[in-house]
């Protein structure tokens, strides 16, 4: 393996697609390491949050290792974070579960909540359309999504912050958000084929420099 190959951690605090994001990401070409490490996570060029499940359970995971303090001391030096799915959600200030909120990260204003649609869960193969400016995203495309919760409006995020927007049931919500370092992402890239490989492989080469 070559010396200029972008190291990432994937953040091992007992929640998400462990394995099969290491695969995704193998295969876009880094270096991977799956730590709880919190100097492996902070040395590596890239650092991904996954996560499935409740926001709460989520988050009191996260705190166990250290992941929130791991977490915004990468985004304040501008090294880059790629969370999914649930790591996506954690995010955010907070997530309104069975009408109680639970803290979150705290890198983006704003709580998760419940769509409001007819059809529970979300789950299975949406477009996902991205706003102006999007880096990663060079057009419209399918990606596989499995969550009841998100963000739904983007009024709260920070102006330079890029949401990319997703429709399910007549319910518009925030699918992904780049921000300075930061790619998070509610679907699940690594099972989206060749749209989540194109995904990643773009994050990855991003690491470089």
């Amino acid at each position: 393996m070559s010396r200029s190959t972008s190291t990432v951690a994937v953040l091992d605090y007992g929640s998400g697609n462990l394995h099969s994001v290491v695969r995704a990401l193998t295969y876009a070409g880094a270096a991977v390491e799956l730590t709880a490490d919190p100097a492996a996570a902070g040395a590596a060029d890239g650092l991904v949050v996954p996560g499935v499940g409740a926001f709460a359970a989520c988050m009191d995971q996260l705190r166990a290792v250290g992941g929130p303090a791991i977490i915004k001391e990468r985004v304040a030096a501008a090294r880059p974070v790629l969370g999914i799915c649930v790591g996506h959600q954690v995010l955010f200030s907070a997530g309104e579960e069975h009408g109680a909120d639970a803290s979150g990260v705290g890198i983006f204003p704003g709580t998760i909540r419940q769509l409001p649609a007819e059809r529970l869960p979300h789950m299975g193969w949406n477009e996902v359309v991205p706003g102006p400016g999007a880096r990663f995203f060079p057009g419209v495309r399918r990606f596989y999504f499995v969550h009841s919760y998100a963000a739904l409006a983007a009024d709260d995020l920070p102006r330079e912050a890029v949401a990319m927007w997703t429709n399910h049931a007549g319910v518009d919500f925030i699918s992904a958000v780049e921000y300075g370092p930061v790619l998070a992402t509610q679907f699940h890239p690594e099972k989206s084929g060749e749209a989540g490989h194109d995904l990643l492989r773009r994050w990855v080469e991003s690491l470089a420099g």
